[in-house]
């Protein structure tokens, strides 16, 4: 019998008053428009006549009472200030709500594999929610075991590892930076005696800006100006509390910085505000301004850690996910990860190493 996998994905439903909604095919139109900057390429793209795709933005232009794309002679295809805002607007809501549809999925998928006849060996994975973390489903794919992962923060997890409710727990730390208020919190649930380190992945960390740095920010200083307008991660997330550690080593207070209490829950949805125009910068990982388009300025490298007992590490399901993390194949993947560096993944070490 084939595996079935359920894949949940958040999106915008916009409707009138009399009930009518978008046609989600809309989303995917825009977008196409904007990478492609043709109607008659991104129509193709999408599986669409260039008549049907041209109707379809007439459409719901008329829903809105907007243009949503100018056509230009010679100029091609571009989108209007509302065009685009709908597109940032679903980019946001994947952004920050792609952890929690993918723990609903994990746990469906769970339900799925345990009502099948034949069953995977099963490994839990409890960590924040991060580029590299998103590859290991299809990894666990390609090495036959069955990855029930779900993402939290870093305290979560390894509070989840101590009560048994995961094999595995990911948290992250800096490199060269000392955290004493972030290490405070793991260190109750971190056991020498009884738990190992695998080495998973460091990446960048940085401010996120805007293209061409329009407002010439350059370091963490630079957030204290007025003219300025920052977005925050969740107080509770590692990267947080790498930001607090950063403000108060250069002597900031968090009340001069204006946005500090704004916060979204993931890198791509910090990334996803600031290229949407709501922040003009944010903390976070290199990959995520990628993704949207922005600079970035490095900060500092950290550290991407996973915890297992030590009898745990013996199973023969957590040395077939060890082997998998060793692989050229993970490795050549991070690789693509701007920022991201895989080259001691899968390694086994001490706790006290770190």
């Amino acid at each position: 019998m084939a595996k079935k996998k359920i894949v949940i994905e958040p999106s915008w439903s916009f409707k009138d008053e009399t009930g009518q909604r978008v046609d989600p095919r809309l989303f995917q139109l825009l977008k196409a428009i904007d990478n492609h900057k043709k109607l008659t390429e991104a129509a193709k793209y999408i599986g669409l006549s260039y008549r049907h795709a041209w109707n379809l933005i007439r459409r719901w232009s008329d829903f809105f009472g907007v243009d949503l794309v100018k056509l230009e002679k010679g100029r091609g295809a571009h989108l209007t200030p509302l065009g685009e805002k709908l597109v940032w607007a679903e980019q946001r809501v994947m952004a920050r709500f792609q952890p929690q549809m993918t723990n609903l999925a994990s746990e469906l998928n769970k339900e799925i594999q345990h009502s099948l006849a034949s069953i995977e060996p099963l490994l839990t994975l409890q960590a924040s929610h991060g580029y590299a973390v998103e590859l290991l489903p299809a990894l666990s794919q390609s090495i036959n075991i069955q990855l029930d992962l779900h993402y939290s923060s870093p305290t979560e997890a390894l509070i989840a590892l101590n009560k048994g409710r995961c094999d595995i727990a990911g948290f992250h730390k800096p490199v060269d930076i000392d955290v004493p208020a972030q290490l405070a919190k793991y260190q109750p649930y971190l056991k020498p005696r009884s738990h190992k380190l695998i080495r998973f992945i460091t990446r960048q960390q940085g401010l996120m800006v805007k293209p061409d740095n329009p407002f010439a920010i350059h370091a963490i200083t630079d957030l204290q100006r007025e003219d300025i307008r920052f977005i925050n991660r969740e107080d509770n997330s590692g990267t947080r509390a790498l930001f607090d550690q950063l403000l108060q080593n250069a002597g900031i207070a968090p009340q001069d910085i204006q946005g500090y209490d704004n916060h979204e829950y993931t890198h791509s949805a910090i990334a996803a505000y600031i290229a949407a125009g709501m922040a003009d910068v944010g903390f976070g990982v290199e990959q995520a301004a990628v993704q949207f388009g922005l600079d970035f300025i490095p900060i500092c490298r950290e550290e991407y850690l996973l915890v297992c007992h030590q009898q745990k590490l013996k199973s023969a399901v957590v040395q077939a996910f060890i082997e998998g993390l060793k692989s050229d194949v993970f490795k050549a993947q991070v690789s693509q990860l701007a920022g991201y560096s895989a080259t001691d993944s899968g390694t086994i070490t001490d706790l006290i190493d770190i």
